[in-house]
């Protein structure tokens, strides 16, 4: 039976198992007898298609066999053409460019001996497979390799999806990532942009004197956000642990210590919901930097994304989901009420709490889930902003000034106590970052800790707990400091353009198969 028609049953694959399986069974009895090795593990390609086609592509048959190139590759055998004395095999690697990694093998018994190209011909796709040969192009003009020697390396025991339609199941392609990758180039790319956007970030952010540090993933208190902790328990020290939901508060310690500027790439933890914008565990960035206000983070936060999208995409004009991103302009600056202003007909009722409130309920937000009539006016805008208005906010815009109550780690406004220098920006109609001018006041700060306890006593179980060694740690005097986070995961959602987070995500979260 042949593995590379083009429809199969699940009943079809599990007998090419079956007989892959056998394969390897024949394979084995032949090491025992001295013929060979199963798994060998001594070979070195020195070439990769993508620098074949680099160094190749361009020239004629005639300029290639005076040049008398060898090359020996090898990879993933994705396609095969069995022809009697003659066959054609498609190796795929980890290069790019214009061949997606993929060479043409070129396999004829006289060159390889009789024996190995019968074995050649029960090879499978997927099998990893070496070949050694000389540059040539087919009279069709196709870069290839005619080889001298060909390798079984790695026996593949399970079929490769159907190569008309690939893994048509969208969980099954984050569930099985490493078949999503093989067959699906478009996967591979986006994978390395992740890769490559990371790696800008980072350098981007040295080059500004930020001192890369790394802070502990299990904390004792959890802290750094309004968020659910995922808890374990620590045996030796007996006691509960939490997995970090932010970096912050021991980011701000080193601020405290002397490091004026410092920054981590950070897996963080929260047990809440799954959606197409949200992972327990994601990537965020932290930054903190002595002597800058929120001001200063808006302006440094439009330049790092700047810098991430022209380094890893090569433009700053942008498509997701069909429209356009523009990163090229200034991002839009409003305050919570200004946005609200600007995107809906709320008026100067944004001012009424009685209209908010009124309005809210209109929306579906009930009393007894939401407590809208024990709410504050800054709080009601907040809530009335992120229902009406953030879904709206495409292009870059920072939303300024969030209520003091909500923000437990901000500095206050100096003119109104009631909010604080703190930001959000949004692209797309949803948040990408979050920042704000550091709360140093330790006697502020203790106050707000007992507020957010007082809130987790009343059922908030997203309220932070009261962290005394960060308030003493403030009590040795902290900086003027700004600090802010960016989403990693939603930030490569953008530069791919990928609907949901779990495309951008190697191995996103999901139910544990039955």
């Amino acid at each position: 039976m042949s593995d590379h028609t083009p429809t199969q049953t699940p009943q079809d694959d599990n007998q090419l198992i079956i007989e892959r399986r056998e394969k390897l069974k024949v394979m084995r009895q032949q090491q025992a007898l001295g013929k060979g090795v199963a798994f060998p593990n001594d070979f070195q390609p020195t070439h990769r298609a993508g620098e074949l086609f680099k160094d190749f592509e361009a020239k004629t048959t005639d300029e290639l066999a005076a040049v008398g190139a060898i090359a020996k590759v090898a990879g993933r055998m994705m396609l095969k053409r069995v022809m009697g004395k003659a066959s054609f095999c498609t190796l795929q690697d980890a290069s790019f460019g214009p061949s997606n990694g993929r060479i043409q093998i070129y396999v004829k018994g006289e060159d390889i001996g009789d024996e190995l190209y019968a074995s050649f011909k029960h090879w499978d796709l997927g099998d990893i497979v070496a070949a050694e040969g000389r540059i040539f192009k087919t009279k069709t003009g196709e870069l290839s390799i005619h080889a001298t020697s060909v390798r079984l390396l790695t026996k593949s025991l399970r079929p490769m999806p159907d190569k008309f339609h690939g893994m048509a199941d969208q969980e099954q392609k984050y569930r099985q990532r490493y078949v999503d990758l093989m067959t699906d180039e478009t996967a591979r790319q986006r994978f390395v942009a992740r890769s490559k956007a990371v790696s800008n970030i980072r350098e981007f952010m040295v080059a500004n004197d930020f001192l890369e540090v790394e802070t502990p993933m299990l904390h004792p208190i959890p802290g750094g956000a309004n968020a659910k902790p995922f808890k374990t328990h620590h045996n030796a020290l007996d006691q509960e642990m939490f997995l970090r939901i932010a970096p912050e508060l021991y980011l701000k310690r080193l601020i405290v210590g002397g490091f004026e500027r410092v920054f981590e790439i950070n897996r963080s933890y929260r047990n809440e919901g799954i959606s197409v914008r949200h992972n327990p565990e994601f990537t965020m960035m932290e930054f903190y930097a002595a002597y800058w206000n929120y001001l200063d983070l808006m302006t440094y936060t439009e330049a790092i994304i700047r810098n991430a999208a022209q380094k890893t995409v090569g433009t700053l004009e942008l498509t997701y989901n069909g429209k356009a991103v523009d990163l090229s302009q200034p991002f839009e600056r409003l305050t919570i009420t200004e946005a609200i202003r600007k995107h809906t007909d709320a008026g100067d009722n944004v001012n009424d709490s009685v209209w908010l409130t009124n309005a809210l309920r209109k929306l579906g937000l009930s009393e007894a889930k939401d407590k809208l009539s024990s709410r504050t006016l800054a709080s009601l805008q907040v809530m009335y902003f992120e229902e009406t208005v953030e879904e709206k906010l495409w292009q870059p815009t920072f939303i300024m000034e969030h209520p003091t109550e909500i923000s437990p780690l901000a500095r206050a406004n100096d003119d109104r106590p009631e909010v604080t220098e703190r930001f959000e920006l949004y692209i797309t109609g949803r948040e990408f970052g979050n920042g704000f001018s550091e709360l140093n006041d330790a006697e502020d700060q203790a106050a707000r800790f007992h507020a957010q306890v007082a809130a987790k006593d009343s059922g908030d179980d997203e309220a932070m707990f009261y962290d005394h060694d960060f308030v003493r740690a403030l009590e040795y005097g902290m900086p003027p400091t700004g600090g802010c986070g960016i989403g990693i995961d939603r930030l490569m959602m953008l530069l791919t353009d990928s609907p949901s987070i779990r495309d951008v995500i190697l191995f996103p979260a999901l139910r544990r198969e039955s």
